[in-house]
């Protein structure tokens, strides 16, 4: 393919370099994990570094309580592992300890969705199996901007300013942090997280004078079964938190489960497509809806339907409501629910499923294959949204000139989650709200296990080696705006930027993966930038159409390696200028 830089949509050019390519939420995420590059660090420093970071500098998108699934490709394997960077449920944690609360559904802020957070677990596992760094060197970024501050960006503002009367009335130590004057500090104040850094320097006083794999077992065992463990345990089951349900109530959560985490290599779901092998997590994610829809795809020629016209984008829509009704009825913690991912991702399949696709008529049922009896599926009660505030999702794609990639979809842990945790500033997570309550589903509530999370990092190979780091944040719409910068790159020849840059669509039609987790059939979102007329046609054909402002949908990144014309590598990347913008950055 011929190597284009493309034209500069939202007036961002795709960055290239040589030594190494970083593509985060935040611009000072990324310059640290161009730092820890430069200082010598490979891809899997600068990822820790920068991901503990964005922790640190977006408490709206990802906390240090949070998750942080991760694709990484280590140069000295040769292969793909899928980071688990997924906590499991409370030991404790049942549909009938549910059910005697009177919870029909789990909320999504509070106690009750909390489960073992994963994140600093993950980072340090990550470190110690495929860094060459110490705790101290990718740690001492996030704790510099912690004690120190950085200016406040609009949409963190826009997002404490949402939670203020909350801050107020009922979460005092958030108040304490994110309203330091009575207000949220406007943008482009300094905002500091003191005891935030206060952690940060006891994990990494800990780690001290030891080797690099002591140091994360350290650090570890600090948060996971130390003093921090339990500062979070004696705040979160002695303090009850009023929540979507309209009562309070304190987490499950004991020492128990926290001493018994560990993340874990797994083997990621894989599909073959196009000259690529677009690896995705398993099915305790929403991942393989990307690799079922380009199975699903393979029975069209969209280059010749053209780019977003109105046949394009009904069938990359109806298919990828067929891929969401099968995560419905078939996706959950492998550990504890038979997936039948390769079932669900074999050609013969996808061809059959894709005969359901009628051109000229959208979909308005959900509409799963036949592999199991459905009748034994309740479907997800109604419930009536309250209180909750839901969080958003960031992004963190790292590549550097060995070869060695990662891809990091980081989340959960938001400020509008739960309080602050006194002295140790930050929140608990509430994952555990993508849990249902139905016994038969896939995805029911059980102790120890990981509820299927939106979370969803893509690493595609090309000749057996690391070619796209890339994936969106955004809910249940992230492997939609993620396949569709995939299309736009691979299909219609765009640049990285181009690719991101493309106008967006996307479906809330299956039930959705928060609290309340209802479903809108039929639904169909388009930015404003698509062609009038081709609205005009999608409305024809039944989609319920509602049209968002330019520029509101797929919140992309992306890293990329290819071997350039004197034989050596040559990295880029590029980032959304969207809404909450993310930054690339390549050396």
């Amino acid at each position: 393919m011929k190597l284009s830089t493309g034209s500069m949509h939202g007036g961002r050019p795709t960055v290239f370099g040589r030594n190494g390519a970083v593509s985060s939420g935040h611009y000072l995420a990324s310059e640290i994990g161009i730092h820890i590059l430069r200082s010598g660090g490979n891809a899997f420093d600068a990822a820790v570094a920068a991901g503990i970071a964005l922790q640190v500098l977006k408490p709206h998108q990802n906390g240090f309580a949070g998750e942080n699934p991760m694709l990484a490709w280590p140069a000295g394997e040769k292969k793909v592992f899928a980071v688990s960077g997924h906590g499991p449920a409370p030991r404790a944690a049942t549909i009938e300890a549910m059910r005697e609360l009177g919870v029909t559904a789990i909320p999504g802020d509070g106690f009750l969705g909390a489960i073992v957070p994963p994140a600093f677990a993950t980072y340090m596992f990550l470190l110690k199996n495929f860094g060459t760094l110490d705790v101290a060197a990718v740690l001492e970024p996030a704790m510099a901007v912690a004690v120190d501050g950085f200016a406040m960006a609009d949409d963190l503002h826009h997002a404490i300013a949402r939670m203020a009367p909350r801050f107020r009335s009922q979460w005092p130590a958030s108040a304490a942090l994110f309203l330091p004057d009575g207000a949220p500090p406007d943008p482009g104040a300094v905002f500091k997280n003191p005891a935030l850094g206060s952690t940060l320097k006891q994990l990494i006083d800990s780690a001290g004078g030891v080797n690099r794999a002591a140091g994360c077992d350290a650090a570890t065992d600090l948060f996971y079964r130390g003093e921090i463990a339990r500062d979070i345990l004696d705040f979160a089951t002695r303090v009850p938190c009023l929540d979507a349900t309209g009562d309070a109530h304190t987490s499950l959560l004991t020492l128990e489960d926290f001493s018994a985490y560990q993340p874990t290599l797994e083997e990621p779901a894989r599909y073959s497509w196009n000259g690529l092998e677009v690896t995705k997590c398993p099915p305790w994610s929403q991942g393989p809806v990307l690799l079922q829809a380009l199975s699903l795809l393979k029975s069209f020629d969209l280059q010749a339907m053209g780019h977003n016209t109105a046949s394009y984008i009904h069938t990359v829509a109806e298919a990828m409501k067929l891929a969401f009704a099968d995560r419905e009825f078939y996706y959950g913690d492998p550990d504890h629910t038979e997936s039948p991912m390769e079932r669900l991702l074999d050609d013969s399949y996808a061809t059959q499923r894709a005969r359901l696709i009628d051109q000229a008529s959208a979909s308005l049922e959900l509409r799963p294959g036949g592999f199991a009896p459905l009748t034994e599926y309740a479907a997800v009660a109604d419930v009536d949204q309250a209180l909750a505030s839901s969080g958003d999702t960031t992004k963190l794609d790292v590549i550097d000139a060995a070869g060695n990639a990662v891809s990091i979809t980081t989340s959960g842990g938001w400020l509008t989650s739960s309080p602050v945790i006194p002295g140790l500033g930050f929140p608990l997570g509430t994952r555990g709200q993508m849990f249902s309550l139905e016994p038969n589903h896939p995805n029911c509530l059980a102790p120890g296990k990981r509820p299927r999370t939106t979370l969803t990092p893509s690493l595609a190979l090309k000749d057996g080696t690391p070619y796209l780091a890339f994936g969106s944040p955004g809910g249940d719409s992230q492997d939609q705006w993620a396949l569709q910068f995939l299309l736009n790159h691979e299909l219609f020849g765009m640049s990285l930027q181009e690719s991101i840059d493309s106008p967006t669509f996307s479906s809330a039609h299956w039930p959705g993966s928060f609290y309340p987790r209802q479903a809108t059939p039929g639904s169909l979102r388009v930015e404003n930038r698509i062609n009038e007329n081709v609205i005009d046609e999608l409305s024809s054909k039944g989609h319920r159409i509602e049209i968002d402002p330019p520029f509101s949908g797929g919140n992309t990144g992306v890293c990329k390696k290819v071997i350039a014309a004197d034989g050596k590598p040559l990295l880029s990347a590029a980032a959304s200028p969207r809404l909450e913008p993310a930054y690339a950055l390549a050396w």
